[in-house]
């Protein structure tokens, strides 16, 4: 009897010690630091603003028309800019050809002579009344005149809206719109009376 409960203790004084060697062995695998610690994490680099790019786009818009589009990046608006000043340019110098013709022709009717292009035909034959009268050179020179100033005045504005454009531009592609920054609408339903909230959040990021 006194065998069995000497081994008996042995046997658990050994178990205890066991227990307590795991749980040293636990507790220094807790408290290893380990070497490199990775955090998931993505991190933006904001490009830094600079205050010159609006003046520098709405410059170079200013000497060559559709650079400051280029300079921005917005490549395909430069053969918008194109068209626009082409179209103006083609109305005021179609408008001043005309003008011109209603302007000569009618200093020769009161320098005494017949011989302008409304006194012949499209075959080149002489008329014994010209096609335009002098009231009516007077009211053509009048219309195409007003043409011509109206194609030039259009002429000038879409040149100075591609300066505009350009600034513009250059100002919105530096706004920040990131996540930090956001205003949004919201809806919701509330649930003790079954009514619906309409609100407006705005979130900020520090």
């Amino acid at each position: 009897m006194p065998n069995k409960l000497l081994i008996a203790g042995v046997f658990l004084f050994i178990g205890c010690f066991h227990l307590l060697a795991q749980d040293k062995k636990e507790d220094k695998k807790l408290g290893k630091l380990p070497k490199e610690v990775v955090i998931d994490s993505l991190i933006e680099i904001r490009k830094p603003i600079n205050p010159l790019s609006p003046a520098k786009a709405a410059f170079y818009s200013a000497v060559l028309p559709g650079l400051g589009q280029a300079y921005n990046k917005k490549y395909w608006k430069i053969p918008i800019v194109y068209a626009a000043l082409g179209t103006g340019i083609y109305f005021y110098t179609t408008n001043n050809k005309e003008y011109n013709r209603y302007r000569d022709a009618y200093k020769s009717r009161l320098a005494g002579f017949t011989n302008d292009e409304f006194y012949f035909d499209s075959q080149g034959n002489k008329l014994t009344s010209p096609r335009v009268t002098d009231e009516g050179l007077e009211r053509g020179q009048k219309f195409f005149r007003k043409n011509k100033e109206v194609s030039l005045l259009v002429t000038i504005g879409i040149y100075a809206l591609n300066i505009i454009d350009a600034n513009v531009d250059a100002h919105l592609l530096q706004y920040n719109v990131d996540e930090n920054l956001s205003l949004a609408p919201h809806y919701k339903i509330n649930e003790i009376d079954a009514t619906g909230n309409l609100g407006l959040t705005l979130n900020f990021k520090f």
